[in-house]
């Protein structure tokens, strides 16, 4: 098996480190996607499917002289992978619509729903109760997350329709994350981001099509730079980070994006940050370091009828 095929419960916590640091880059590597779709001159649908097209050779040629066997590794998972390409897909064309009509942290901010969501589904996974601290720093999120929606992400009936796309993308975003952090418990996260991208490439194409959006941009800064930021570095390191840490950690992880975009948003089209935001920010970085020093030992839900078999047995 892989190396980095481990599980991750059974890394210790100085392992954490490196795989937290990916998760901070990645994200903001991702904070940039939105910008990015607002320079193409393409549709925003054609540029999900450039992002992915330009992306999926790349990502694949480095799994093939890695020697990590993509193909062999895949056998069992054809139907993850390709269900991920899915939810990718329709998170991506969502997204790219949403962007184009609202403010860019509300598209990071309701674009990453996973960011409550995920957490949830790894507890019900994990069959365990959040400890006091993990508890809290999911409290913190939630809380840093709603300040996040301040001046820099007002909602407004002008927002509203993106508001919504951006929404929707997150709940598909979740689904992805769900599929891939099960195909990361016996994959490489290379072989993984590249063949759940070849998955998605001819939905996004058709979708293009459909949308009636012209395929060819006519200048290519924009995609290449989705293509090679936003999935090669950005998806690149989100999946590695996704093998190693827990659903808690990734997802308030998750909020970075939208203080870097709001950011970005400030310094690039005026979508001025208030005092709240800065609030909000504060909170999230509270959230992680607290998830990082006691987020590890979920507290443990026995399974109906193991008190009485450990009885038996003792």
């Amino acid at each position: 098996m892989h190396q980095d095929d481990a599980p991750r419960k059974a890394a210790p916590a100085q392992s954490q480190i490196l795989p937290l640091i990916a998760l901070v880059a990645a994200n903001v590597a991702l904070a940039f996607g939105p910008w990015f779709v607002r320079m193409a001159d393409s549709g925003p649908v054609a540029a999900a499917f450039w992002r992915m097209m330009l992306a999926a050779p790349v990502l694949m040629g480095a799994s093939l002289l890695l020697r990590q066997q993509p193909i062999r590794r895949a056998r069992g998972l054809w139907w993850v992978l390709g269900l991920s390409g899915l939810a990718f897909a329709a998170d991506l064309a969502s997204w790219h619509a949403g962007i184009l009509q609202t403010t860019l942290a509300n598209s990071t901010l309701f674009g990453n729903v996973a960011t409550l969501i995920f957490p949830v589904y790894g507890f019900i996974i994990a069959r365990a109760w959040p400890t006091r601290l993990q508890a809290i720093a999911l409290g913190l999120a939630a809380a840093g997350g709603g300040l996040l929606l301040g001046r820099s992400a007002q909602l407004s009936p002008e927002n509203l329709v993106g508001d919504l796309l951006c929404l929707g993308a997150g709940l598909f975003y979740t689904v992805y994350f769900i599929l891939m952090s099960r195909v990361r418990e016996t994959m490489a996260p290379l072989p993984a981001l590249a063949l759940s991208s070849i998955a998605s490439v001819p939905l996004l194409l058709v979708a293009t099509v459909l949308f009636g959006e012209s395929i060819l941009p006519g200048h290519w800064g924009g995609v290449f730079a989705l293509a090679m930021v936003s999935q090669v570095f950005g998806q690149g390191l989100m999946i590695y980070a996704l093998g190693k840490l827990s659903p808690l950690v990734v997802g308030i992880g998750l909020l970075a994006q939208p203080v870097v975009s709001g950011a970005i948003g400030w310094i690039a089209y005026g979508e001025r940050l208030g005092g709240l935001d800065f609030v909000g920010a504060g909170l999230v970085a509270v959230a992680l370091v607290l998830v990082r020093k006691g987020g590890r030992t979920p507290v443990q839900l026995a399974p109906v009828g193991a008190q009485a078999q450990r009885k038996t047995h003792g």
